[in-house]
């Protein structure tokens, strides 16, 4: 594995300027997407002039944490096309997340726009060790959700090959991997194993398969997950990090020769951490809120946009840009439990490094008698019977107890017993408490 590292040559010189070079970039660039949501977007405008604040007073990049933040309320309370800095009629595609309340928060991209996001995805596909002829197996959901369309117009742009097999199918998705062989899948993590657990199943071995790499995103996931899909799948597993709302897939992603979190291409987006409590900025290696402004986009500015993920930001090591640690968790995901947070990654961690159990949870929680309860809910992996599987949930019990500080109830099940997905996101948090 990593044989595929990109040479100095094949990169952008943005990708190996200084850091002096970089940050004049984004001041620039940054005047002018400030300026540029002000004066043609009406809640930016008010946004700012209540902050007392006015894009001419941004002198140096320290100045954007004088400017309010910014997050999916404001796109949801503007629906659906009152976040637009351009005439609906100079808007190319439109886009919406799938949100799980309310109303979906709706994107618009110019042609420069598209532009602009095939060229960072294509740099993606580039950094994770993709070149131009090769095939790419793209199993992320087409349509509204930004994940199909955003690899597949950057596979394209790189000069690739392009299977648009979309989510689902998963016996299908399998026989196509067999018969075209294509180099590299763009997928979930959550979705990769269930076409692992599908080869098994079907007598394949899915490290025999003619994939050498994999990108993955459109969920957190951890060092864990990453060493066991290398493992069992044979290939180079790389983290990719988007957001419908900055652009789509492509904001950030992995360097194959370091894998040491995602590089956030910083001539686009300029990423702050913010204490997700107070908003204050946060310095470099301290870990909080991912706040994100746009430097380049022309139908959706976005300034200072809660991600809600929590992470780190990182020095630069294979690129001249900054990384982001891998996610712990997201602000507005966090399970507070009898007192105690909580994240589904931090299970997810304890899970997989057991040696009997699939990758494979969900945590049901519940409340009795005004107490929070939680069900963790796990897989015995296929070659095991559920013979002992007793004190194998009494251990993950323990584990989960010591470490991360809740008593949880660890129920072992049967192989494929947790609900699969045909998009590919898993369902990790199925929370049944009355609000």
């Amino acid at each position: 594995m990593t044989a595929r590292v990109p040479q100095p040559q094949d990169l952008e010189p943005i990708e190996r300027a200084s850091r002096d070079e970089l940050q004049a970039l984004q001041l620039q660039r940054l005047k002018w997407s400030l300026s540029h949501a002000y004066d043609n977007v009406a809640h930016y405008r008010k946004s700012f002039d209540e902050a007392g604040v006015h894009p001419s007073d941004l002198k140096s990049l320290s100045d954007l944490a004088r400017f309010p933040l910014c997050g999916k309320k404001d796109l949801r309370d503007n629906y659906p096309f009152g976040m637009f800095a351009v005439p609906r009629e100079k808007v190319l595609r439109i886009h919406a997340s799938s949100g799980t309340t309310g109303k979906p928060t709706v994107v618009g991209y110019t042609k420069n726009d598209i532009d602009t996001w095939a060229d960072l995805v294509a740099r993606s596909i580039r950094a994770s060790g993709g070149r131009p002829g090769d095939m790419i197996h793209v199993a992320y959901g087409y349509g509204l959700f930004t994940g199909g369309l955003g690899a597949h117009y950057g596979a394209e742009r790189l000069g690739c090959t392009v299977i648009p097999m979309s989510g689902g199918q998963t016996e299908k998705q399998i026989q196509l991997i067999e018969d075209f062989r294509p180099d590299i899948i763009m997928v979930t993590p959550s979705y990769m194993l269930t076409l692992i657990e599908g080869m098994q199943r079907m007598g394949i071995d899915p490290a025999s398969t003619s994939l050498k790499i994999g990108i993955f995103g459109a969920e957190p996931w951890t060092e864990a997950m990453r060493a066991e899909i290398e493992q069992r799948a044979g290939l180079d597993a790389v983290d990719i990090y988007g957001l419908s709302e900055v652009m789509g897939p492509g904001v950030a992603n992995e360097c194959i020769e370091s894998k040491d979190g995602p590089v956030i291409w910083e001539d686009h987006f300029y990423p702050e951490i913010i204490d997700p409590d107070t908003g204050e900025v946060l310095p470099d290696g301290e870990e909080g809120e991912l706040v994100f402004t746009s430097l380049s986009k022309e139908a959706l500015p976005i300034i200072r946009y809660r991600t809600r993920d929590l992470t780190r930001l990182l020095p630069p090591t294979s690129r001249s840009m900054r990384r982001m640690a891998k996610i712990t968790g997201r602000s507005d995901d966090m399970l507070i439990i009898r007192g105690v947070n909580m994240f589904p990654t931090q299970v997810e961690e304890l899970i997989v490094r057991h040696g009997q159990l699939a990758p494979q949870y969900q945590l049901v929680v519940t409340r009795e008698a005004h107490l929070d309860q939680v069900e963790v809910l796990v897989e015995l992996r296929p070659e095991l019977s559920l013979t002992g599987s007793g004190a194998i949930a009494r251990q993950l019990e323990h584990e989960i107890k010591t470490y991360i500080g809740v008593t949880t109830t660890v129920s072992v099940l049967a192989p494929d017993s947790i609900e699969r997905t045909l998009t590919g996101k898993a369902r990790r948090v199925v929370d049944r408490r009355q609000k």
